[in-house]
C-alpha cells in the first residue's frame, strides 16, 4: 500500500492512492480553508470505514441485510504527547441479531485491520530526502 501527499497551498494537501485523490485541509482557525478533513479526521474515517467493512462482510456472508449499516467513530485530543485517544466505535446494525450473531459481529469488527494496527502500533521510520547542494551552496 502507498499514498502520496503533495502540498497544494497554505495547509492544504492532495492525498493520492491508486487512482483516487482526496484533499486534506485545516479549519480557518488553523490557517486553512476547511476544504477537506484534517489528518486526525482521516484517522477516524479510516478506523470507521474499516469497521463498517468488516460488519457488512459479516452480515453479507450470513445473508443478513447490510443496507443501513452505519458506523460513527469519536475520539478525544490528548496531550503530552499530542495524540488522538479514547476511541469509541459505534456500530448501527440494520437487523435484529441473535446473541450468537451479535457476538460474531462484534468479533468481526474487532478483526478490522486498522483496529488491530492501532492496538499493536507498528514501527514507524521517518526518512528525509532533499536535493544535493550545488557547488555554489556548498
Amino acid at each position: 500500500m502507498e499514498v502520496k501527499i503533495t502540498h497544494l497551498d497554505q495547509v492544504r494537501f492532495a492525498i493520492q492512492s491508486r487512482s483516487h485523490t482526496v484533499i486534506c485541509d485545516q479549519p480557518a482557525e488553523n490557517g486553512g480553508e476547511d476544504t477537506g478533513m484534517t489528518p486526525p479526521e482521516f484517522l477516524l474515517a479510516s478506523l470507521g470505514s474499516c469497521a463498517a467493512f468488516y460488519a457488512v462482510q459479516y452480515l453479507k456472508t450470513r445473508n443478513l441485510a447490510q443496507s443501513g449499516v452505519e458506523v460513527t467513530v469519536t475520539a478525544e485530543k490528548l496531550k503530552q504527547p499530542a495524540r488522538v485517544g479514547n476511541f469509541l466505535i459505534h456500530v448501527v446494525c440494520p437487523v435484529v441479531l441473535t446473541e450468537e450473531q451479535t457476538e460474531g459481529l462484534m468479533r468481526s469488527v474487532h478483526h478490522c485491520l486498522v483496529h488491530n494496527t492501532l492496538l499493536a502500533p507498528p514501527e514507524i521510520k521517518i526518512e528525509l530526502a532533499m536535493p544535493q547542494p550545488t557547488a555554489q551552496q556548498a
